[in-house]
Formats: structure tokens, C-alpha cells, sequence
């Protein structure tokens, strides 16, 4: 699966050196009330991600992954603590600013692929920039592009259903590119892939990452997606107890 050159398909916000803090979390609590008791998700959890890293988390079920991928994509607020997105503490943001900064700024690749079953794969792609007031005739150019850029081009009028797993993760990635973000975050994005298609799911998010300077969060249980990142933090009873570097494969 080729990459294409991203002169048409993306631009660049800004450029940043790479040893910039993109995203940085410090001393963050996340609690969760359930009636009398109290479930300490993460426990004074620091981070930082530079731009254009690669970067792994990884742990055990219950270590606190999905939290810290919810508060760092504005999906959620921390119980205390901080977190600075380009420098500005997020967690001090009301709910309709979160939406504004999550929508421009942060892409997003699941492993459910959360794609519109009624919607061809165009339509989708498009969706995020329907919410950002993109006119009709540019949405649908840049999602064309997109789709190109993710070798769709054939397929940009079949509807999920119609689309391999494989596919249908392709077109998120698209989707997740639309709005041009600085940091793609993805969820176990191989998880309901074969081997096969997975690996080249990888290959195109490094892709991403070394030849379009975008900075991405991969969160995963799996010894193997983690050793693509340049980095792996690993969490454990929402603490970082280890950050390696690792060589590229």
C-alpha cells in the first residue's frame, strides 16, 4: 500500500521542530465516582509527546490506556492535574472549546472503524469537514484526495458494507486526516484486522508519521504494533513506569 505525496491530499498547520512538546500531561489525576466508591484511573500520570513522534502506550486491561487517550483527544477532562495541547492546558477548556480543538486538531482511528453504514466511503471522509463549514466543492475534493492518498480511489462510492476490513480502516484513516490534524490517535487500529492487513495498516501510519510529520499516538495491548513506534511508554494502575526507545523496524 503506497503513499502518495501530500501536497494535495494534506497541508501543514504550522512546523514544529521535533524536539517541541506537542502534548505534554502533568501530575494528571482521573477518578471516577461509582456511588461510595472511588476508581483511581490514573494516579499522577506524566507525559510528554514531541511533534512528529511516533509514540506507544501500552499496558495491561484496567492500566489506564483508554482514559489517557480520552483526556489527550478532548474527549474528557482530568479530575486534576494538567494537560497542554501546543502549550495551552486543555483541561481548563469548557466542553464547546474541547469540541473545537478536538475537531482541528486531533484525528482519530478506532478498531471498530466507527464508519456511517449509510454513507459511501466519500461521504465519510467528508463528515468532519461539514462540521468545520468546509463549502460542499472543497469537502468533496479533499475527500477524493484522501482517498486517493489511501489507495481508494477506486472504491469511493461503496459503502462500508461493501468494503473489506481493510478498506474500511483505510477510509478511517482518511476520515482521521480530513481536518489536516497535528496528532493522529489510534486505538488498537489493527485489532479487527488478519495479520496481513494489519501490517500494512502499520506501515501506512509510520508512513504517515516519516514522510508526513504527523505526530501519532498508537495505544495497544500488542508487543508487536508497539515495537513500530519510536518510542513505547509503558502504563501500569494509571502510572508510567517505563518509557524505552526503540529502533524502527
Amino acid at each position: 500500500m503506497e503513499i502518495t505525496q501530500p501536497s494535495q491530499a494534506m497541508g501543514y498547520h504550522k512546523q514544529m521542530k521535533k524536539n517541541t512538546p506537542i502534548i505534554e500531561l502533568k501530575d494528571v489525576w482521573k477518578i471516577y465516582e461509582l456511588g461510595e466508591h472511588k476508581v483511581y484511573a490514573l494516579r499522577g500520570l506524566n507525559l510528554k509527546v514531541f511533534a512528529k513522534e511516533f509514540v506507544a502506550i501500552q499496558g495491561p486491561s484496567g492500566s489506564g490506556k483508554s482514559t489517557t487517550m480520552n483526556l489527550v483527544g478532548c474527549l474528557d477532562v482530568p479530575t486534576k492535574g494538567a494537560i497542554f495541547l501546543d502549550g495551552q492546558n486543555i483541561a481548563e477548556l469548557s466542553e464547546s472549546d474541547l469540541a473545537t480543538i478536538r475537531g482541528r486538531k486531533i484525528g482519530f482511528i478506532f478498531q471498530k472503524f466507527n464508519l456511517l453504514n449509510n454513507l459511501t466511503a466519500l461521504q465519510n471522509v467528508a463528515l468532519p469537514l461539514i462540521f468545520q463549514g468546509v463549502p460542499e466543492h472543497e469537502r468533496i475534493e479533499k475527500a477524493e484526495n484522501l482517498l486517493r492518498l489511501v489507495g481508494l480511489q477506486e472504491r469511493m462510492w461503496h459503502r462500508p458494507n461493501q468494503l473489506s476490513g481493510g478498506e474500511q480502516q483505510r477510509v478511517a484513516i482518511a476520515r482521521s486526516l480530513a481536518v489536516d490534524p497535528e496528532v493522529i490517535l489510534a486505538d488498537e487500529p489493527t485489532g479487527n484486522l488478519d495479520s496481513k492487513t494489519g501490517a500494512e495498516i502499520m506501515d501506512f501510519l509510520k508512513n504517515l508519521n516519516k514522510k508526513h510529520g504527523k505526530t501519532i499516538i498508537l495505544v495497544t495491548h500488542d508487543d508487536l504494533l508497539a515495537k513500530h513506534a519510536d518510542r513505547i511508554a509503558f502504563l501500569k494502575d494509571g502510572q508510567i513506569i517505563k518509557s524505552t526507545k526503540m529502533r524502527r523496524m
